[in-house]
């Protein structure tokens, strides 16, 4: 490793996205249909896991109302409604979930859908990998409260996993693959047990290494998922709140 290795700035990845509550605003159908996609990579699986629990649909079904529901949002220009000064975006998309799923129930039928086709790759056997691993039970979720703290959860544990994976491109394009071994090893595989002197025989190198790695992959996780958040907020207050609010962070 070299000092230059832990210069921020002129190359750092990824750049910072405009929000998708603009994009999907644009004239240009092209890049309405990103900001779709941009969103749904946030919202697929918290969607998904919401209508597997509180409307108890099967996987198959619950499938098909997902990726219905974000052609939906794009084609009925539901986000044109949306007023972040009045809700959290996620709150809102919530709702507009409960509505499509009950005006779906009342068309009796699953209907197919034309035109704009989803370019983001939904992982549904994972999503039901983790589902199965969720103590909520559905019949434990009645209230708006904890229905709305369940979507949030899952809402943040999507954004950083997309955190992580935009981390792990910008360690291979900066060829740090081994700094982003040491930050899961570290910080995502759980064990409370390991220590920086553990990463250090096991990788190699000194401590100090190990210590300047981790403060590195820690401060562009940190660049990173403010980024992601950004992406995802209407306006430059929404985002310094829901930075405060949802991660604990100054987005400075």
């Amino acid at each position: 490793m070299n000092d230059e290795d832990f210069q921020s700035g002129g190359d750092r990845f990824p750049l910072t996205r405009r929000s998708v509550i603009e994009a999907v605003r644009s004239i240009d159908a092209g890049e309405r249909e990103r900001a779709l996609e941009a969103l749904c990579a946030a919202y697929w699986k918290p969607v998904y896991k919401y209508v597997r629990l509180r409307w108890n649909r099967p996987a198959d079904v619950a499938q098909d109302l997902t990726q219905g529901f974000f052609v939906e949002l794009l084609e009925r220009e539901l986000l044109e409604k949306f007023d972040s000064k009045k809700s959290r975006l996620r709150t809102y998309l919530r709702l507009c979930v409960d509505s499509f799923v009950m005006n779906e129930d009342k068309s009796g039928r699953r209907q197919k859908r034309g035109g704009t086709v989803l370019h983001v790759a939904l992982d549904f056997a994972g999503a039901e990998e983790e589902l199965s691993a969720t103590v909520m039970d559905p019949a434990a979720i009645p209230s708006p409260e904890s229905l709305e703290e369940f979507f949030e959860k899952e809402w943040l544990r999507s954004l950083f996993a997309l955190a992580v994976e935009d981390l792990r491109s910008l360690c291979v394009a900066r060829e740090r693959e081994r700094t982003f071994r040491l930050f899961e090893s570290y910080d995502l595989d759980g064990n409370k047990q390991i220590t920086y002197e553990q990463l250090s025989k096991e990788f190699g190198i000194p401590v100090t290494d190990v210590t300047n790695a981790l403060a590195w992959a820690r401060r562009e996780f940190r660049k990173i998922a403010l980024e992601r958040l950004r992406e995802l907020c209407a306006t430059e207050e929404e985002f310094q709140r829901e930075a405060r609010a949802v991660f604990g962070w100054d987005s400075k």
